[in-house]
């Protein structure tokens, strides 16, 4: 007995489309980058993320600019992970470098296939690889620094991402689109109002020396004098809600325990435990994940001393996703990176990475700014604001 199988085949039509695609594309151009005629933008994205690159090119296009494509594949970056020599790893990428050396606008969103595809990949070869991004970081640092460059980075929402966050595809696109505000009637209008509140602790800590930022197995004290504090309101990230800066390169000391896993690569390390005086990373331990952690601390020379320090504001966020996109945004927690720092904070601090970690300071965390306790308990203390004025 035969059977006979009946494929329909629907085609996607405008209607079909998750209008908060569209929306997100039409924020990151016109509000997050602004995007002008004569422009040229680069918009790159693994190629699951098309549907995303689709819309953010059409935009862009609209608005008048020269827009030129980027997509990357997991199985490829798997491919050259797997079999390339250890000189070819750190072999500068030859498009990256030049494209962004050209881009007035750089658009670009995180998103795979598979968040393990590099899982069982060896430490030390992905530090090599690390060390092939220098080149063009350094041009992209420099060039953010000097503002000749406007770069957002987002999140198409993604089967694999979602199932790392413990939840349906449904819900992880309802996340991520409301995390950005997505569904207000005029989002812009949500995020100059979050400016606007997030720039009144940028001009309070922009006059201070340093942080002293106590929690459980913590006690670290971080110098930032001098140093410009920076308001994050979707014009960098998007969905956003932090305010950072880079401290002073060789004065932080003291220890830190993150609370959450860290995630390089798709590779977690747990219980990131670390000691720093004078600004370097001295000591470092993980109960899980630890020879990573200490293979990317020699990546390069600056990879073991800090590029930021971060105080994550959007408190629409509470649930941790394996997303540092998300996760460092977290009202509540603060974060440090190591590695790269920025230099439209003042940061000097060069490096091949930028990694975040990320500490919860919802149950009896500390923050003072020279001797001063404006942050308690994972919220900011706005009397002290008052008494500042």
């Amino acid at each position: 007995m035969y059977t006979i199988q009946v494929k329909y085949i629907v085609k996607e039509t405008d209607s079909m489309k998750d209008i908060r695609l569209n929306k997100l594309a039409k924020l990151l151009v016109n509000y997050s980058t602004a995007v002008k005629k004569g422009d040229f933008v680069l918009v790159s994205a693994d190629e699951v993320c098309t549907p995303w690159v689709a819309e953010v090119v059409k935009e862009a296009i609209l608005a008048g600019a020269h827009v030129e494509t980027l997509l990357f594949s997991q199985e490829i970056d798997e491919v050259k992970l797997k079999y390339s020599t250890e000189e070819q790893l750190k072999e500068s990428n030859f498009i990256m470098e030049n494209v962004i050396k050209k881009a007035d606008v750089w658009l670009s969103a995180w998103g795979g296939r598979n968040t393990k595809a590099f899982s069982n990949i060896d430490s030390n070869r992905i530090k090599l690889k690390s060390q092939g991004a220098a080149s063009w970081r350094k041009i992209y640092s420099e060039r953010m620094g000097d503002k000749s460059l406007r770069w957002c980075g987002t999140q198409f929402p993604t089967y694999s991402d979602a199932q790392e966050a413990s939840m349906s595809l449904s819900e992880y696109e309802d996340f991520v689109y409301g995390a950005g505000l997505l569904h207000a009637e005029d989002p812009v209008a949500e995020w100059l109002r979050i400016s606007a509140e997030q720039e009144k602790w940028v001009r309070y800590l922009d006059t201070k020396e340093y942080l002293h930022i106590i929690s459980k197995e913590t006690d670290i004290k971080v110098g930032i004098k001098g140093r410009k504090w920076i308001n994050c309101d979707g014009k960098e990230n998007f969905p956003d809600g932090e305010i950072f800066t880079s401290p002073v390169e060789n004065d932080i000391n003291g220890h830190i325990c993150f609370s959450f896993p860290g995630i390089y690569a798709g590779k977690e390390i747990e219980g990131i435990r670390l000691e720093v005086k004078d600004g370097k990373v001295v000591k470092a331990a993980a109960d899980k994940g630890e020879d990573l952690l200490k293979a990317l601390l020699q990546t390069d020379e600056g990879a073991s001393f800090f590029g930021e320090v971060a105080i994550g504001t959007n408190y629409g966020i509470q649930k941790f996703t394996r997303n540092m996109l998300f996760d460092e945004k977290i009202g509540g927690t603060i974060h440090m990176a190591i590695g790269d720092s920025m230099p439209e904070a003042g940061g000097r601090n060069r490096s091949a990475i930028h990694w975040d970690m990320l500490c919860d300071m919802r149950s009896g965390g500390k923050i003072y700014a020279d001797g001063q306790l404006f942050y308690e308990n994972g919220k900011f203390i706005d009397s002290v604001l008052e008494e500042a004025r």
